[in-house]
């Protein structure tokens, strides 16, 4: 009787996913493959391989592992988190076809959707959580349902499971950005999410020192991805294709660390005069934590907090910071604190921020790796400061 191969686990994976068959002699750590073209003598040799086609073996294994990781048929691994969104996104629609997308998106998403596409004749419905919104938004064209989970910055929870529901009932594409929660903390395939993507710069890289996107999904979707990458030019450089590949290593143990200092962090907050309000799914205040609970295996490493005073107070606190850093990003070792307002979602009039639930005052922090004590003991400093 043949034995039936158990599944890996997603720590197991993390480390030894993409990787190639181990044979005698073989670098245990694989190799930078830093050129930009391979040796091909004939059509018989297979497939072209070239750097911009997305097919380095450096791109390869990280685009495997995450899928791997992830749950799904197939990855790729392309130059940023936006490049992975919009590659997705071209690849599945066309002049005159429809998006119906959560209302709460990253700043820049929202541009994309709501200002690019439609200069290609790609039209965006934005909706609230409600499924009645979801339902009454789709048209004959509409092609895909685009969602985050969580939501940046506002860290909401939307239940994906009646959106995919009604996806399949209308045989669309639901396309979940879910760098916030990292597969660690959000198994997006496993609950009949179709297309992944993901800022790797974030928690999959997670040392702040590379700039990369992954989708992952069906290989029909992901060779329709790879097309586009192809024509568009957005292709991982090895060397950044090394360094992710590197930093999933760790990501199962980071990203509990990172879940631990969170949840620590927010409760301090939650216990200070000078917040108005904490946002993290980890607390009973939090209006979707009993969703969060179901739905997810971690509540993440971002924080966010509303302060009183407004801008002036926000901007006040991070004057006073000494341990977190003041810049704009997530997912690092380190403590990085923000006011969206400057960063992601700079491109939105005050107005449009405070419809997403992100007035002036309000504060993202991405809690790094570093010991809780310490970084509740520089945030107690600078609210008193």
């Amino acid at each position: 009787m043949a034995k039936h191969k158990r599944e890996a686990q997603l720590a197991t994976t993390s480390v030894h996913g993409g990787h190639a068959d181990r044979v005698p002699g073989a670098s245990v750590v694989p190799p930078i493959i830093q050129s930009s073209t391979f040796h091909w003598a004939t059509p018989d040799d297979g497939e072209l391989l070239y750097s911009r086609f997305g097919n380095n073996p450096n791109q390869l294994q990280v685009g495997a592992k995450v899928a791997a990781i992830e749950g799904t048929e197939a990855g790729v691994a392309l130059g940023s988190g936006m490049a992975a969104v919009a590659m997705t996104l071209l690849a599945l629609t066309k002049a005159g076809d429809h998006i119906v997308a959560a209302s709460g998106l990253y700043g820049a998403t929202h541009a994309l959707l709501g200002q690019e596409l439609p200069r290609r004749g790609i039209e965006t419905t934005f909706v609230d959580p409600d499924i009645g919104e979801w339902e009454k938004a789709l048209l004959p064209e509409t092609r895909l349902l685009y969602i985050e989970i969580p939501v940046n910055p506002t860290l909401r929870i939307l239940d994906p499971r009646p959106i995919i529901e009604l996806a399949k009932e209308k045989g669309v594409h639901v396309v979940c950005d879910a760098t916030f929660s990292s597969p660690v903390n959000f198994r997006a395939a496993d609950l009949g999410i179709d297309v992944v993507v993901q800022s790797a710069t974030k928690y999959l890289g997670g040392h702040s020192d590379i700039i990369a996107g992954v989708v992952t999904g069906p290989s029909e979707v992901i060779d329709e991805v790879t097309k586009m990458s192809r024509l568009y030019g957005p292709s991982l450089d090895p060397n950044a294709a090394w360094l992710l590949d590197r930093g999933i290593r760790t990501l199962d143990v980071r990203l509990k660390r990172h879940n631990e200092n969170a949840m620590a962090v927010a409760q301090f907050f939650e216990s200070r005069s000078e917040v108005e309000r904490v946002l993290y799914p980890g607390l009973e205040s939090h209006p979707d934590h009993e969703l969060a609970q179901e739905i997810m295996n971690g509540f993440g490493g971002v924080v966010s907090i509303v302060l009183k005073g407004g801008g002036e107070a926000a901007d006040n606190f991070m004057e006073h910071l000494k341990l977190g850093m003041c810049a704009p990003s997530l997912g690092g070792v380190e403590t990085l604190v923000s006011q969206p307002r400057y960063t992601s979602h700079a491109s939105l009039t005050p107005d449009q921020r405070r419809v997403q639930g992100i007035p002036d005052g309000f504060v993202r922090l991405s809690i790094g790796i570093e010991a809780a004590e310490d970084l509740i003991a520089d945030f107690e400093q600078a609210l008193s400061g």
